[in-house]
């Protein structure tokens, strides 16, 4: 009786001011998402320059064509992955970023990040088409390419897409949790658990 007597008495004043916060400050919070994203850009940007130049010192890209053909798949699963694991890296720091600078919803913030990095690669795409190869700047630049023809990749491209979607959603709302955590630390810290 008397445990029932204690659950039932004033509400605790630290979780009603809590949920008052969270009301007044949760959700979305776009200005977090944008510099999640940056960082995600920004982290994905320095990791593929990373691996780009180790490909180039141990020779991927300086290849005779009889070697070039033989290798060309090996090199196309191997450079999926890594850009794969280099997008899942980048999405889940700027997905902890966004959570980092939002107090409440980590997961909803990184999810954030991954929304905008979507908007804006649907945008570059629709320019792409509406502007026409003449703006294309990565088609003008002479970069090292797997000698496969586009058509080949059809099915190996869908389930690249699926899984740098999925996956970097997937990151980018894991990396807002792990931000969020953080602000749970202090408030145990604080007395505001």
């Amino acid at each position: 009786m008397a445990t029932a007597a204690t659950s039932r008495r004033a509400p605790d004043p630290v979780r009603e001011k809590r949920a008052v916060q969270r009301d007044e400050f949760g959700g979305l919070n776009w200005g977090a998402a944008f510099f999640g994203w940056l960082v995600a850009v920004g982290v994905a940007t320095l990791l593929t320059a990373i691996l780009s130049a180790g490909g180039a010192a141990i020779g991927l890209t300086k290849t005779s064509s009889s070697q070039a053909t033989d290798s060309a798949s090996t090199i196309g699963i191997v450079g999926g992955v890594l850009f794969l694991l280099v997008l899942l890296v980048a999405y889940f720091a700027g997905g902890y970023v966004a959570g980092r600078m939002s107090r409440f919803d980590g997961p909803r913030q990184g999810a954030g990040v991954w929304v905008i990095g979507l908007l804006v690669t649907i945008l570059l795409g629709i320019a792409g088409v509406l502007l026409g190869a003449k703006y294309n700047v990565l088609s003008q630049l002479n970069l090292p390419r797997i000698p496969i023809d586009e058509g080949s990749l059809t099915t190996g491209g869908v389930i690249a897409l699926v899984a740098v979607v999925l996956g970097t959603l997937l990151a980018a709302v894991l990396g807002g949790k792990a931000g969020t955590r953080y602000h749970r630390k202090i408030d145990k810290v604080g007395g505001h658990a």
